[in-house]
């Protein structure tokens, strides 16, 4: 296994003085799956790449999206093509480069009476969506009848239920394609940096020579070179453009997504579901583990973009939804387990709803040379990063005379594929069963493992091998801890909980037992006292309760 580059907090001020130091040929500003995907292409094809994020990691949209690598289906009735060509073709690129971290997931689409797809308009839809995005084998749509739907999924309803579309999408964990894509970025020589933000620019000529950023975490201020500057801050975009004097013209529509997760005892789907809701919209059901989460809203949204919350109508309008489809199912508020809200960076259109959007991406220059871009779908990724990195090749031969290589991410697998083929990702999982099951790990435990860490599973279990607390779970997830402190650049216990492993979404239940032993190993590795160790405690809390507990008398 390829070894991982060391990326740790613990070398914090040596990554701030490598960054204040060196001139680079491009700094990226946000650290979401946009920033990281261009890390990773401007890194491959030989430039000094600097990535800036003033949080953690994914810890705006990327960390909050449905967690689907798809092809974008519902486009196909606003007849667009180039985008459901785009992305469903990109499906089955990021599952070759991370086919541990990006999973096929069939999706069953019901056809009921009075809803949103008809049974032959939708076979021609799923036909469609075929060719556009080169589906093959066993992968190819198949449209059902009742009755094989009922056996498919028995929580449909029997008297509405005219049949389904069946095809496949990929699941993935955005937090976790993010945070890879910025690991395997290192290895190509970027220099990333979570909690810094960016709060001024620097000119010569009146064209960006570089930024000044704040470390969060001292407070002290720092400058850095750069030949050019890409905005990818997701909803922050239009922030940027006006510290630099820029924003003009097309400008960002937010629209906020939210998601409920259940035990999966409380919706047992047997597999993806993408149904109707009585207002038109669409959304998903999507077992995952021990939960099936639910999602997604889509509603304007113009508030404070650093603490996005789903409110009581949210939750009341998906359960409503659930329980509209599968009527033998009755969920409640309190049978809420988590949740999660986010937003879309769309681009403004006058007259057009949020569902009416376009999820394109786009890319605006300032007179001053700022790149930005916003919008698009978690899919695309890996494309927009070329499109922007190939806007950026240009100006370089344009103005330098400099020729870069072409795009190469197709190529490149991400951190933790050490797989020659994707059907080896079940056999490892397996093995790693096998290994830790003795120690009353669950099959669900080496299924974690090895979808959340690919083959860095083993650098994980050679730390737990050396774990001294009596309880096993204990003592991996302290393995985990540590794995992410020298490799993912775990900063607070939030990006250990909520972003690197997922319990705040996947296994909330798992937080409380799990909590004052990782915060015993922030306090001794990073030398913290006890009232930092307390406000962390607070705040983790804070987090479970906001994500967790809804009632009627909440706004």
């Amino acid at each position: 296994m390829k070894e991982n580059v060391p990326f740790s907090n613990l070398d914090r001020n040596k990554i701030i003085q490598n960054l204040t130091k060196t001139k680079f040929d491009l700094v990226i500003i946000g650290g979401g799956i946009t920033g990281g995907g261009i890390a990773l292409d401007a890194a491959a094809r030989g430039l000094k790449v600097a990535l800036l994020e003033k949080g953690d990691f994914a810890s705006g949209t990327s960390s909050k999206s449905t967690k689907l690598i798809h092809g974008g289906l519902r486009y196909l009735k606003q007849f667009d093509f180039w985008l459901v060509k785009e992305v469903g073709s990109e499906r089955a690129i990021v599952h070759k480069l991370a086919p541990h971290l990006v999973l096929p997931e069939k999706m069953l689409l019901p056809l009921i009476d009075g809803g949103s797809y008809g049974k032959w308009l939708t076979s021609i839809g799923l036909k469609v969506y075929d060719i556009l995005a080169q589906v093959s084998g066993d992968d190819k749509r198949k449209m059902l009848e009742k009755k094989e739907a009922l056996e498919l999924e028995p929580l449909l309803p029997k008297k509405k239920l005219k049949g389904a579309g069946y095809y496949a999408e990929y699941r993935t964990d955005d937090s976790r394609l993010t945070i890879e894509n910025i690991k395997t970025s290192l290895s190509f020589g970027a220099i990333a940096l979570n909690y810094a933000e960016v709060s001024a620019f620097d000119y010569t000529d009146n064209i960006i020579s570089g930024l000044h950023f704040k470390d969060l975490m001292s407070g002290h201020e720092f400058t850095i070179k750069s030949k050019y500057v890409i905005s990818a801050a997701g909803p922050w975009v239009d922030e940027l453009r006006s510290l630099n004097n820029s924003k003009k013209g097309k400008r960002l529509h937010l629209t906020k997504g939210v998601h409920l997760v259940f035990p999966h005892t409380k919706l047992p789907v047997n597999q993806s579901v993408y149904f109707d809701v009585p207002d038109g919209r669409m959304i998903f059901a999507i077992p995952r583990g021990k939960i099936t989460y639910v999602g997604t809203t889509d509603t304007n949204y113009d508030q404070d973009k650093d603490n996005v919350k789903l409110d009581l109508a949210d939750a009341l309008y998906l359960i409503s939804a659930v329980n509209n489809m599968f009527p033998k199912i009755q969920l409640e508020l309190d049978d809420i387990i988590s949740s999660w809200a986010g937003l879309r960076p769309l681009i403004h259109e006058e007259g057009k709803s949020t569902s009416e959007l376009s999820r394109k991406d786009e890319i605006f220059i300032s007179d001053t040379g700022l790149i930005s871009m916003a919008g698009g779908k978690l899919t695309g990724y890996r494309k927009m990063a070329e499109r922007v990195v190939n806007l950026l090749s240009k100006k370089m031969e344009e103005e330098e005379g400099i020729e870069l290589a072409e795009c190469t991410t197709v190529q490149i697998p991400l951190c933790g594929n050490d797989f020659k083929k994707s059907k080896h990702v079940k056999k490892y999982i397996s093995e790693i069963f096998q290994r830790i099951g003795a120690d009353g790990f669950t099959e669900y435990d080496a299924w974690y493992l090895v979808t959340t860490y690919g083959k860095q599973t083993e650098v994980i279990l050679e730390d737990y091998s050396i774990q001294k607390d009596k309880d096993p779970y204990i003592r991996m997830a302290k393995a985990e801890l540590h794995y992410g402190i020298n490799y993912e650049m775990i900063t607070t216990p939030m990006d250990f909980f909520i972003r690197r492993t997922g319990r705040l979404y996947f296994d909330i239940e798992s937080i409380p037992f799990l909590l004052d032993p990782i915060l015993g190993e922030f306090k001794s590795i990073f030398k913290l006292d006890d009232s930092q160790i307390r406000a962390w405690k607070e705040k983790m809390l804070q987090e479970i309760h906001e994500h967790s507990v809804f009632s009627l008398d909440r706004g």
